[in-house]
């Protein structure tokens, strides 16, 4: 008979009921500040549905950050509630005066435009790579192999689990998906063969530098690359309808290379610096990932297969995107995956995960659209350039990212900062006379992923990382300051003087 816990039984004095309070606490929360909102005079020059939309979408962001309910769940709820009020959220008297406009069809149609969406479909193929990486288990052999050559000493460790991401980030979309479903599983049997326990002072001969160099190297590779990390991918859509702007792939990657390349090459030494192992020579790993890869045997069709699969997904990327749709070219990979068998039906069907990320963008990409098509995003653009006004375009520039990047520490999701804060930084910006808008586009977007660095919750490995029991709270938030300081400033002298001159 299966042993039934007493600690595990509600008792009077647990914390099961507070649990339960905060968490309906926390789902009552959107709603009130909707109604607060919604009862606050409509500010002047805007009309009455972009306020109501508004009031709904902050509800919405709210409900993101608290996470109560699963994002998928929030989005959905958010973009349900504004088509059935789409006489009052979403369209104008004017809209709904002209002879051919249908209130319950405009309404539907809006309400699922998203899905339609192509960055939406490049998120989800997206994801169908990193499931085929986990399938065949090629990203597992291709972290072993680094280890087993770079893993003697702690330094060349730090690189090879640096590695080990750079070579998976272009192809998985979620880095959380990445650092907790290939990353971490290899490295979090690393340390006890040094001796270093989670939780313990044992840790810091070498486990709290390792989960160190790997949570900075997630936040790097995601900025790197713009299928590294899936928020990227929305706030290229935003960027595309806010302001008009297409960002390439390939232009995502040659304005961030310098600057990626320079911190690829030096965080694990500056981890070590500020970080540093007590252990720094150890035989015992490379001889572990060499026993590792023999239980794998050799280089199987599947892994071969998806290799030269993903490899022609990102040639498509790069250089076809003028014939191929990058969406379309990431749904042609997957259906040669589910034909040669990389992948089964079932694989696609049984990914929550993916079907999670696709609804709950395509419901945000219909939220940030609305914004604009109410005529929000115009009046929050002429507000806030207004405050802007006499301020150097280079200046302002560096004023919006700067509080792009530091007021990410009030976000738990870099989805929720993407919606809740970047058309409102974009359309600052495009009010302001003189500013380069490809070149701050390309500022903004590619601070998402190297901000995440800031707190022990900025991004989805964090606490897969901080939760590993090897970085003390104390020394996180140390590190996060001290990395988050070096990142953004790298960004600033660095990355902005070369993004001045390639756009």
């Amino acid at each position: 008979m299966k042993e039934i816990s007493i600690e595990a039984v509600p008792r009077p004095g647990n914390n099961a009921l507070p649990d339960e309070k905060k968490r309906l606490f926390m789902m009552f929360l959107p709603v009130l500040v909707a109604v607060l909102l919604l009862l606050v005079p409509v500010p002047a020059g805007l009309q009455s549905h972009a306020w109501h939309f508004f009031a709904i979408f902050v509800a919405v962001i709210v409900g993101l950050i608290f996470e109560a309910l699963p994002g998928a769940v929030v989005g959905l709820t958010g973009v349900v509630v504004i088509a059935l009020g789409g006489q009052w959220l979403l369209f104008s008297p004017a809209q709904m005066s002209v002879p051919t406009f249908r209130l319950a069809t405009q309404s539907f149609e809006w309400a699922v435009s998203g899905f339609g969406n192509s960055t939406v479909w490049l998120i989800f193929g997206a994801f169908m790579f990193a499931a085929g990486y986990d399938k065949t288990q090629l990203g597992r052999r291709m972290a072993l192999i680094l280890v087993k050559h770079l893993g003697r000493r702690s330094l060349t460790l730090g690189y090879a689990i640096t590695f080990a991401d750079l070579l998976l980030a272009p192809f998985t979309p979620s880095n959380t998906a990445r650092s907790g479903g290939t990353i971490y599983p290899i490295i979090a049997n690393l340390p006890p063969l040094y001796g270093s326990k989670p939780n313990d002072p044992s840790a810091r001969k070498i486990g709290s530098y390792l989960m160190w160099v790997a949570i900075t190297a997630a936040c790097i590779t995601s900025s790197m690359f713009l299928s590294a990390l899936a928020p990227n991918l929305l706030a290229l859509e935003l960027v595309k309808s806010i302001v008009g702007i297409d960002i390439s792939w390939g232009g995502w990657f040659i304005a961030f290379l310098p600057l990626g390349v320079l911190l690829i090459l030096t965080m694990p030494l500056l981890a070590y610096w500020f970080y540093p192992p007590e252990v720094k020579i150890n035989d015992e790993v490379p001889r572990w990932a060499s026993r590792e890869l023999e239980k794998l045997g050799k280089l199987s069709r599947k892994e071969i297969l998806l290799l030269v699969f993903v490899c022609c997904a990102l040639v498509m990327w790069i250089f076809a995107a003028d014939w191929i749709e990058p969406a379309l070219a990431a749904l042609l990979v997957i259906t040669l995956m589910l034909w040669s068998g990389v992948l089964a039906w079932s694989d696609i069907t049984g990914n929550k995960a993916a079907w999670n990320t696709f609804v709950w963008f395509a419901t945000l990409v219909a939220l940030a659209d609305g914004l604009s098509s109410t005529g929000f995003i115009g009046w929050l653009g002429k507000e806030g350039g207004a405050l802007m006004v006499g301020i150097p375009p280079v200046r302002a520039s560096i004023m919006l990212l700067v509080a792009f990047f530091l007021l990410h520490y009030l976000f738990a999701s870099t989805t929720a900062h993407t919606t809740a804060l970047l058309p409102a930084m974009l359309t600052i910006a495009a009010t302001i006379p003189g500013i380069d808008m490809k070149v701050f586009c390309l500022m903004m977007v590619t601070s998402m992923g190297i901000m995440g660095i800031i707190t022990p919750y900025g991004t989805g490995p964090s606490p897969i990382y901080y939760g590993s029991g090897y970085l003390p709270t104390a020394d996180y938030w140390r590190l996060g300051t001290i990395f988050g300081a070096i990142f953004l400033a790298a960004l600033l002298l660095i990355g902005y003087p070369w993004m001045a001159m390639m756009f």
